[in-house]
């Protein structure tokens, strides 16, 4: 993104048949494909198959090792993403069981990569990013925005909210979630799943984090003002469907880390535990963000502020290393 770098997607046919196992497996002849010479013997695989247990890490193994080979090296971070760096390229290749992005500095060494790619596990080009797991990326000049529009109508004609009224905020102000003020719910089931799927749309929605957050303590034993709370932030993305992440492309000499943090005090009437949340720039773009309750009880509004600092230090001291760093604590 700071650097202008092409993003391009590509998809693995078959990808759980490129996997060699290293376990002895078995399986019974197929229906259709039966030896009828040999009517009770069964089969040794030599290569994975859709239903295995083994098939996704077979499948993993395989393109790690491809890739290896080509002198990419796993993000310590995350094992799904691979790095290669040296003083001509800079390239970075992200998969999630069979889709792929890839981007880079050096357009004519990705299509090289590609290519190799293609004689070895057969991949369907599909251009440009523009859609992966449920997150839209729409390009411009400037940078790109991420959004989960699609993802949002979905979980919106799942709900039957489509047609409910909008609201400004997503939750109310002063609303203090309790365990016990309610009836609990008779279909558990259905907040617990609501719930999940709001978690994956904090990806690119991060003012619903902190309502989220809020929502998810009470999954073990929902009840109805957990369930009216639900409602409001569906109500609120109803209203706000397009909603999503500008990056833009930053002025790399001025690029700087920027760490903003706030918390509240004893606000959880159950526990009297605080609730912190911080969200991180660098230059003019969020990169990382959280809302959760502190694990200790603060005894004064100064302690809960100061382990809000620690909560965004700790979590993001490996981001920031070879940045030039600021913390603000919002009051």
């Amino acid at each position: 993104m700071t650097s202008n770098w092409i993003l391009k997607q590509l998809e693995v046919k078959n990808a759980f048949l490129h996997g060699d196992l290293k376990e002895q497996v078995y399986m019974e002849q197929p229906l259709d494909f039966k030896d009828v010479s040999y009517p009770t013997h069964v089969c040794r695989l030599n290569k994975a198959l859709y239903g295995l247990k083994q098939a996704l890490r077979a499948w993993f193994e395989k393109l790690k090792c491809s890739l290896h080979h080509r002198g990419f090296i796993n993000s310590v971070a995350d094992s799904s993403l691979f790095i290669l760096k040296n003083s001509k390229v800079h390239v970075l290749f992200l998969m999630y069981v069979d889709d792929i992005i890839i981007s880079g500095s050096n357009f004519s060494f990705i299509e090289k990569l590609i290519k190799g790619s293609n004689s070895e596990f057969s991949l369907k080009d599909l251009g440009a990013l523009h859609y992966f797991l449920g997150i839209e990326v729409h390009c411009y000049s400037t940078g790109f925005i991420l959004s989960q529009a699609k993802y949002i109508r979905n979980l919106l004609t799942e709900t039957r909210m489509t047609q409910a009224k909008s609201v400004p905020t997503p939750m109310r102000i002063g609303n203090q979630l309790s365990a016990h003020e309610g009836d609990l719910l008779t279909n558990l089931e259905e907040y617990r799943s609501i719930v999940g799927a709001l978690q994956y749309l904090t990806i690119t929605r991060p003012e619903i984090t902190f309502s989220v957050n809020k929502l998810c303590q009470f999954v073990h034993s929902p009840i109805t003002s957990h369930w009216n709370a639900c409602k409001r932030l569906l109500r609120y993305l109803n209203g706000t469907i397009h909603y999503g992440l500008h990056f833009k492309v930053p002025d790399m000499n001025k690029i700087v880390f920027h760490a903003f943090t706030d918390s509240d005090w004893a606000s959880c009437p159950d526990d009297r535990r605080s609730c912190s949340g911080y969200c991180v720039f660098l230059g003019p773009n969020v990169i990382s963000w959280s809302a959760r309750k502190q694990h200790v009880v603060a005894r004064s509004s100064t302690e809960a502020e100061y382990r809000a600092l620690a909560n965004v230090n700790g979590a993001n001291q490996r981001v920031a290393t070879g940045f030039a760093t600021t913390y603000c604590v919002v009051r």
